[in-house]
């Protein structure tokens, strides 16, 4: 029977975070540098930064984390080069975080969010040697990473007790590609049950509260594995807290779809025109990289 368990479990974490895999064999971006924001024994967790042409420290820059999927259970920061390497040439400072998955031993969702958190913490600490301004900093994620991007606004409760707890998580805005936000479809209540007190504990619809950030949600309509139903009752109930949360659906598409071309840049482009709306982005800069590269 635990045999059987782990295999379910395996083709859960196969089907959700499959297409990222293949597409993270295919070249990507490199980032700037790349530092250490967390260590827990022997493993160090990196962030991945992305700089503007012409950055210099003593900037005040607006700038976005985020999150790769994978089921909580594999991926990698290159998930996210491609649009990390756009919008930090349209001027943002993009980051991209490594967390630790739940594919190794003792690891569950609630040590996701605590490193999640832990990033967004470090970034905004050091948002001056980043050259970054602290009140203007985005986050995105797609699949898991959106649920982490979100939790981050969300559950407040859930936070690593190394962190400096007065430094706030919550971000200017939120970016969020066929994110887990419910956690009550067969497969991510299957992703996220190892270790997990409860769905409601980790669910972030379930913490909803005022004051939620400007949010975009970009969703496969044919998406089975996080169905979109699910990011519209998000959005209605950030709304009836007074806050502002769109869902632009793309038709008969799956999960993960914003991975493939030319999805990748049709999603991009939906993203800058909130982030121009939310004055993350300048509207001047947008000659620079809302098309795609010659392909």
């Amino acid at each position: 029977m635990m045999t059987l368990c782990l295999r379910l479990l395996a083709l859960v974490a196969t089907i959700l975070s499959s297409p990222q895999l293949a597409a993270q064999n295919a070249d990507r971006p490199e980032p700037s540098e790349k530092r250490v924001y967390k260590k827990i024994g022997d493993t160090s967790l990196e962030i991945w930064i992305y700089k503007p042409a012409g950055w210099k420290a003593n900037d005040s820059r607006s700038a976005i984390v985020f999150y790769h999927g994978g089921g909580w259970r594999g991926g990698n920061p290159n998930a996210f080069s491609r649009q990390a390497e756009k919008l930090a040439a349209r001027g943002m400072v993009a980051f991209s975080v490594q967390y630790r998955l739940t594919s190794k031993a003792g690891v569950t969702v609630l040590d996701c969010v605590k490193d999640a958190k832990s990033a967004f913490r470090w970034v905004r600490t050091h948002a001056q040697e980043l050259g970054i301004n602290p009140e203007k900093i985005a986050a995105g994620g797609g699949s898991a990473g959106g649920h982490l991007a979100a939790a981050l606004a969300t559950l407040d409760e859930i936070n690593d007790p190394q962190d400096n707890l007065k430094v706030s998580t919550r971000p200017a805005a939120l970016v969020l590609f066929n994110p887990a936000l419910r956690l009550k479809s067969p497969r991510e209540e299957d992703a996220i049950s190892p270790g997990a007190p409860s769905r409601a504990t980790v669910s972030p619809y379930e913490h909803v509260k005022r004051g939620h950030p400007p949010t975009i949600i970009l969703h496969g309509e044919a998406d089975t594995t996080v169905p979109i139903q699910s990011v519209r009752d998000y959005a209605a109930k950030v709304k009836h807290l007074g806050g502002d949360c769109t869902v632009v659906g793309f038709a008969d598409q799956v999960h993960a779809f914003f991975n493939r071309e030319p999805f990748v840049w049709d999603t991009l482009k939906q993203a800058e025109a909130f982030l121009e709306k939310q004055a993350l982005l300048s509207k001047d800069s947008r000659v620079t990289a809302t098309n795609a590269p010659s392909r």
